[in-house]
């Protein structure tokens, strides 16, 4: 675990920043469509913490929400375009957070690829980590990231 209980991070330009407490909740590659696309990248690193330990501590006049899906949304920041959070009533209480966006390292490494059947076609993942497709019985417990 990091020196602190908490991680802080933020968007590209700084205008966004948050900080997160930890324990940590979980920590996915997520392979989903909507991921995808919304980070322009072959998989997104998510990790999960309670919502009630999430601050925004700089830029809430600059975090904008998209809503991906009837159920989700996606936070991003107005000026720089960067995609750091996501929240579903899937998995109310909840707030993930775009690994990459944190400050340092957090309290896990990713445990699993999940949605691992809507996968770029071009992707060559070399880990043993497991993965999951999207009808997985074992994806519940990462709360349906990206979703």
């Amino acid at each position: 675990m990091p020196p602190n209980d908490s991680i802080t991070g933020g968007c590209l330009c700084g205008a966004v920043r948050y900080e997160a407490d930890l324990p940590s909740l979980f920590c996915v590659h997520c392979h989903c469509r909507f991921c995808r696309r919304a980070h322009g990248a072959a998989y997104v690193t998510w990790f999960g913490v309670k919502e009630a330990g999430f601050r925004l501590t700089e830029g809430a006049d600059a975090l904008r929400w998209y809503a991906s899906s009837k159920q989700s949304r996606r936070g991003f920041c107005a000026h720089c375009g960067t995609t750091l959070l996501f929240q579903s009533q899937v998995s109310p209480a909840e707030m993930h957070i775009a690994l990459a966006s944190a400050d340092g390292p957090i309290d896990r490494a990713p445990t699993a690829h999940v949605f691992f059947d809507q996968r770029a076609a071009w992707l060559a993942s070399g880990d043993d980590l497991p993965r999951l497709d999207s009808d997985s019985p074992h994806l519940a417990q990462y709360r349906n990231v990206g979703r």
